[in-house]
């Protein structure tokens, strides 16, 4: 990953943590049923950020190695899940992990992978899985099919830094299908959503590190047109935001 992507969440790590989605539970039994992926297999999560999907293999048993080149979110992803004694993590990046060849049963990478270098990755995975392990590469697309979602799209479109060169839906099927070649890929679907007040959408638009930050110009111009926004469509002074949770799995036999 480029410099600038692995420091480029440092000041929006409360943020992240407070406001950026979860992933669906079903997920787990997904990949256990179909890929057998058991709580005896090790996991390698990549650019695991503050924990948020490492969390949810953690809660059901399984042992995790976070990868996280950011100083900041790894720290918090340490101190979140302190309980959990089968959390560790390392300072490596997805194309230099920093783990022993063949010693993972399978990697997963959530809201991450658009940030690495594909080819150099592909080398490192191939070099740290066990024969016939699992990459399993996750994201929470936001939708934009109600009329307040296709309104804060134009919203972020309007304020943001670099949002249309980073935003991950530039990664498409064909680029997933590509980097994985020889082997096959499947693509299964979550439903997801959040429900905000105010405060709780305004953490969400700051999650993100496309968006100006208080320090940076356009940032009140911006919690104007949110708040505008919100006014318009809350009801009971909440909103949602709805997403399509993708699972790409492919087994690197």
């Amino acid at each position: 990953m480029a410099n600038n992507n692995t420091t480029r969440f440092s000041d929006r790590v409360e943020n992240y943590v407070k406001y950026r989605p979860d992933y669906p539970k079903e997920i787990v039994s997904f990949l256990q049923k179909n890929y057998g992926l058991y709580t005896d297999k090790l996991i390698a999560d990549i650019g695991s950020g503050t924990g948020i999907l490492s969390q949810l293999f953690l809660d059901n048993d399984y042992t995790v190695i976070g990868i996280e080149p950011n100083k900041e979110m790894r720290e918090k992803s340490e101190e979140l899940l302190r309980p959990y004694q089968r959390f560790s993590t390392t300072s490596g990046t997805a194309e230099n992990t920093m783990l022993q060849k063949n010693s993972v049963d399978a990697i997963i990478a959530g809201q991450a992978f658009h940030w690495f270098d594909r080819g150099k990755c592909k080398i490192e995975f191939e070099r740290v899985l066990h024969p016939g392990g699992l990459v399993v590469l996750i994201w929470n697309e936001r939708l934009s099919d109600s009329d307040f979602e296709k309104e804060y799209d134009l919203l972020i479109k309007k304020h943001a830094i670099d949002y249309v060169t980073v935003d991950h839906r530039n990664i498409h099927d064909t680029d997933i299908s590509a980097f994985c070649e020889p082997h096959s890929v499947v693509l299964k679907t979550f439903p997801n959503k959040q429900v905000f007040d105010f405060d709780g959408l305004k953490g969400r638009l700051l999650s993100s590190s496309y968006m100006p930050t208080e320090k940076q110009n356009g940032f009140e111009e911006m919690i104007a047109d949110l708040h505008e926004l919100y006014q318009k469509y809350q009801q009971d002074d909440q909103i949602t935001i709805s997403y399509t949770t993708k699972v790409y799995v492919s087994v690197f036999a």
